[in-house]
Parts: C-alpha cells; structure tokens; sequence
C-alpha cells in the first residue's frame, strides 16, 4: 500500500515528483509491488504531458506511452510524473515552471539533467524505478550525479510512442533503478532483448585527457579500469567538445522546429533561457550544419568500429561530480555520454564511488547495438569489483 502522505512530505524536500495519481494501483505481474514515477515528455494516461513546458502545464495525456503500457501490464503502479529540465534541454533540472530539484546527496546541489526528477526520485527511494530519458547524456548524467543505475538503450529498442522528441535521431527512454537487478528487469519489460554476445575485451579512449575531469572522476575511473583489465585503446575523429556541440545543433535545430508553432503563438510558455537555446539550431549556416552532421555521421561510424572489434567502452559518465545548483552548468558535462547516444548504441552507468565532498561518481560501460544482455552480464562485473553503490542522505522507502 502507497503512503501517499508520507511520500508528498518526503517528496517537498527535493520537489522530484511535480504531479502524483494518488489513484495509482498495482495490477497483476512480475512488478505487482513495484512503484514507478515517469518523466513529465512521457504519456501516462489521465497525468500531465508537460515536457517540462509551462505553456503544457494543462495538457493532460489520453494515453499510456507505450513504455508506461509496457510497465503496467506487468503490474507496476504509475505514481506520477517527475520533474525535468525544460523541453529535456538542459544539465541542472533547475525548471523555470515547476522549480528545482534537488539532489538527495546534498540538498542545494543539483541531480543533473534533463531526467533530474527521475534520477532523485528513484536515489531517494520515492519510487522503486523511473523512466527518463535521453539525447546525448539526460540518463545516465542524472544516475552518476545521483548515485544510481541508469540505461540508454541501442537506439530505437525502446518504443518512441508516447514521448514528447527533443531529437528523434539522438532520443532514447531510459530506465533508472537502485540495483543493476532491478535496472535489468524493468529493462526486459520495457525491450525485448536479443542473445547475449560474449565481450571479450573493453577499449579505452586514448585522448580521455582531451576533457577536463576532477580528480574524483579520473580515480574512479582508474579503478574500474584496473578492475576490469581493461586493455584495448581507440581515438576519435574529433574533439569531444566539437562532437557535443553538433548533437546540441542538431537538438536545437529540432526543437526549434517542433515548438515553433509554440514560439509564435505562446512565447512567454518557454522560458527566456530555452529561447536563448533554441536559435543557436536555426541559425547555424548551411555549411557549418553540413558540417555538423559530417562529423555525428564518422563519429557514429567510428564508435560502432569500436565495439565491433573490441565488444565494449569503458569511460567515466560524466567529467564531474554533482554541483550547486548555484553555479553554472559546465559546458563539458556531455562530453562522455553523447558519444553512444550519436552511435546509437546501449550504454549502462553504474556507481563508482564518491568525490571528497561526498558526492557519487559513475563510470559508463558502452555495448553492441542490441547486445544489451552482453552489456548488463559485463555491467555485473564491474559492479560487484566497484560495490560502490552508497544510499543518500535522504531516504524513505523500502
């Protein structure tokens, strides 16, 4: 039975969930006990469809996303819908509609973007699993600043129906949980997997040095590495930071485009920031765009080489640990994780200790597109050598 007053007062504290259904039941299945909060660009039928958009604050969803399907058909309890950063673009969850959220490790920090609400919601233990998702990094930032399990799925392994696009090419649902059992489970409910291909060794980037990372993170790092005899070695074709900024191009470009009518009609509906990030799309020349899509296209195509010969990657989530929702997001937080989100390929973030202020760090292991059973076998290695998964300060729940 939900306790539905103990979990809005637990809930005031870091604002994770915007809207609950308190008529929320469990139905008949493997997740018949199970609690689920879903980001707000995913439909849950009769629950607000806000993507995170004041001028959507009204729109209420007439049917269950076909991940939402999915989870109550195995008896999950939908119990609301969780904050996010404004049209999932953005690194803090600090909304200028529905309010901050903050991190259950330290409150006034941040828990990430876009899938803030989702990552502080399940670390906190308000709901058993969550679904976010994300565009180069919206997942698995939010699980490493969190301190939780996060997967990007191979692109296109999750159904899109139901989710409110930032960019169809780069978009994924994701799922979020507090084990890599319970993140593997939700998975096999959300996706159907394929057989699992053995990976017979883990390639390393060899201009890792090229993004600035804090000590914390490159130790974290260091140790998943030496604990998984990690030995292989592969570049890139560019700069990490050139390669995020064409997928920010090509998210900007989309979104200006899908929220245009919103633009012209309601522009005081989006906030003055996201309008800032959305011209940076249309304004890019024909050249430079050509460009920018050159260079996602021979990243991709370099990624797949990788895991092709190699199985898997292995790098740090993200260059820093969580930070204040005081300070300004840094630029490179994407530099790592939109590398499988351009290559379309399944990456898991698992725990990997803590900086010295406490904070959780996370490393990411990257697969084969569809050998998401290979990549989770591999992921249980890495966590119990890591056995880094600390609960926050604030808990309730089981």
């Amino acid at each position: 039975m939900i306790q539905w007053e103990e979990l809005e007062t637990a809930n005031a504290a870091l604002n994770a969930f915007v809207d609950f259904d308190q008529g929320a039941q469990f139905g008949e299945g493997p997740f018949d006990a199970i609690t689920i909060g879903v980001k707000a660009n995913i439909a849950a039928k009769g629950l607000p469809w806000t993507g995170g958009i004041g001028a959507y604050r009204d729109r209420i969803a007439t049917e269950d996303a076909d991940a939402v399907a999915r989870l109550k058909s195995a008896g999950a309890a939908i119990i609301g819908m969780l904050n996010m950063e404004e049209a999932a673009l953005g690194a803090k969850t600090d909304n200028p509609f529905f309010g901050a959220t903050q991190n259950p490790h330290q409150i006034g920090y941040t828990p990430g973007g876009s899938s803030g609400g989702s990552a502080a919601a399940v670390a906190a233990g308000l709901c058993d699993m969550a679904l976010g998702t994300d565009t180069m990094g919206s997942v698995r930032i939010p699980a490493s600043y969190c301190g939780i399990y996060g997967l990007k799925p191979t692109h296109g392994a999750i159904s899109q129906d139901g989710l409110e696009i930032a960019e169809a090419s780069l978009d994924s649902i994701g799922p979020m949980a507090r084990s890599l059992e319970a993140l593997e489970a939700c998975s096999r409910i959300l996706m159907d997997f394929k057989n699992p291909q053995a990976i017979d060794n883990i390639a390393l980037l060899e201009n890792l040095g090229d993004v600035t990372c804090e000590a914390g993170v490159l130790e974290s790092y260091q140790t998943a590495c030496y604990n998984m005899n990690a030995e292989g070695s592969f570049s890139l074709p560019y700069p990490q930071t050139r390669i995020r900024y064409a997928g920010f191009i090509l998210t900007s470009l989309a979104l200006s485009e899908s929220l245009g009518e919103l633009l012209e009609s309601n522009p005081e509906g989006l906030s003055e920031g996201l309008r800032f990030l959305l011209k940076f799309g249309p304004e890019r020349s024909a050249s430079d765009l050509a460009e920018d899509r050159d260079i996602l296209a021979k990243t991709s195509a370099a990624m797949n080489a990788v895991v092709a010969q190699h199985g898997a990657i292995l790098l740090p989530t993200a260059p820093q640990a969580a930070f204040s929702h005081e300070d300004k997001a840094p630029a490179n937080q994407a530099d790592f994780t939109c590398l499988a989100s351009i290559a379309g390929l399944p990456a898991i973030t698992v725990p990997a200790g803590q900086d010295d202020q406490g904070m959780p760090l996370g490393v990411q292991l990257i697969g084969a597109a569809g050998n998401e059973a290979g990549l989770f076998h591999l992921a249980k290695t890495l966590d119990n050598r890591m056995a880094a998964y600390r609960r926050p300060t604030i808990f309730y729940g089981k």
